[in-house]
Parts: structure tokens; C-alpha cells; sequence
């Protein structure tokens, strides 16, 4: 119960309760430092320590970075390029094509093709003595068709000429006996008509000045069966 000319306590809304006055209202103040009061909305979430800007430095350092990114997408396109390696081989132009297709940066790329050819993953020698085998034993091409194919497949000038140097000189022999294997299909047609169309045939597989000499060669023995292409001098 209050007394009678006396004042009622001051009960603060927010803090510590204020000390009543004395009797007489002499103000007894304490040199300790008032309790600061902080806004609800200042105060950091639950389990964060401090000022705004700390929390969006904490965000900014979690999120994904320009850095990562590059490397995720290097890593998927270095992943694309092998699972291609798996069903064939590819050339040096071929592979950094599949990189660069798949947004890997100029960088990632050359690092990923040095890696590869470190590992012998890509070797474009090897690759130019494949096809030059593959086109003659098993397709019956000729040297232009060949390097034809190797160019287009961006293999260098010079590792093609090396591969087709290895080559025996028999381009000649070669064109003879793929049109001794067509000519028979031409059976009945006119003689000119029938060395258009086999020369036509040569020059596609790539023997090039050897196309008409070969068509002639064949026709020849098979017009006239049993005849000897060799001549004796009398």
C-alpha cells in the first residue's frame, strides 16, 4: 500500500526496474551505465552472431562461386569426351570440338586435352595409321580418298603425308584389281560408255591419274579374256 504523498514506483516498460526514489525525492543515481535496450528487428536470427552485414558475408561465402561453376562444367564436358573415347577414337580437333561444344572455358579445355594426350588417350599419328589401313585393306581406297578422309577428320598436314608414305607403292596394282571387281556389273554396255562409268568409280575411291589407265586395263581383260596384257618384242 502506498503511503500518503509518496510516489509510486516507475516500472520501465523495457529493462531493469528503476530503483523508487527516496523518501524527500532525493535523486540517488548509480555510476553504473544504463542497460541499453536493442530494437526486436536489430537482433540477429537464432544462432547467428551479429550485425547484418555478417550475415550476408556468411551467405556470399556459401553460394556457389564463378570458380565452381567453370569446374563443374569442365568436369561434365571432360566426362562427355571420354564416354566418346569409349566407342571410338577421336582426333586432337575432334576432342577440344567436344569440349568447347559443352562451354568448357579455353583453359579447362587445353588442360583436359594435355591430359589426354599425356595418358595416350588422343594421339593423331595413331589415329592417321588406323584410318590409312582401315581405307586400304578393308575399303580399297586410294591415296587422294585417303587423305581426304584423314584431313577431314582435322589430323595435320604433315602426320597425314607421313601415313600414306608408309604406304607401299602399289597404287597402280591396287586400282587394276578394284576394277577387275566392278567391270563385271558392266557387262553389255558400250566400251566408252562402260570406261566412263569405271574410270567414274576410281577417281571417287581416290586413284586419281590411275583411274582411266586401271578401267582400261580391265575392260580390256575382260573383253577379251585370256589375253596377255605382257607384249614381246619380235
Amino acid at each position: 500500500m502506498v503511503e500518503d504523498g509518496a510516489l509510486a514506483p516507475v516500472i520501465p516498460l523495457f529493462g531493469r526496474p528503476a530503483s523508487a526514489a527516496p523518501a524527500g525525492g532525493e535523486d540517488r543515481r548509480t555510476d553504473a551505465a544504463p542497460e541499453v535496450w536493442h530494437r526486436t528487428w536489430t537482433e540477429p536470427a537464432a544462432g547467428r552472431t551479429g550485425r547484418v552485414d555478417d550475415v550476408e558475408s556468411s551467405t556470399e561465402a556459401s553460394g556457389p562461386t564463378a570458380a565452381d561453376d567453370r569446374g563443374e562444367i569442365a568436369a561434365a564436358g571432360e566426362a562427355a569426351l571420354l564416354r566418346k573415347l569409349r566407342t571410338r577414337s577421336l582426333s586432337v580437333r575432334e576432342a577440344r570440338t567436344i569440349l568447347v561444344e559443352r562451354d568448357v572455358d579455353e583453359a579447362s579445355t587445353e588442360a583436359v586435352i594435355e591430359r589426354f594426350l599425356g595418358h595416350g588417350y588422343l594421339d593423331d599419328e595413331k589415329l592417321a595409321e588406323q584410318l590409312v589401313h582401315t581405307a586400304v585393306e578393308r575399303k580399297g581406297q586410294g591415296r587422294m580418298a585417303v587423305s581426304r578422309a584423314l584431313s577431314d577428320r582435322g589430323i595435320a598436314r604433315a602426320v597425314i603425308d607421313a601415313a600414306l608414305a608408309a604406304l607401299p607403292d602399289d597404287e597402280r596394282e591396287r586400282a587394276v584389281e578394284f576394277a577387275r571387281a566392278k567391270v563385271r556389273s558392266m557387262r553389255g554396255l558400250d566400251r566408252d560408255v562402260a570406261l566412263r562409268r569405271l574410270s567414274g568409280q576410281l577417281a571417287r575411291r581416290g586413284y586419281g591419274s590411275y583411274a582411266l589407265d586401271a578401267a582400261r586395263t580391265a575392260w580390256d581383260e575382260f573383253e577379251r579374256p585370256g589375253r596377255s596384257s605382257v607384249r614381246f618384242e619380235p
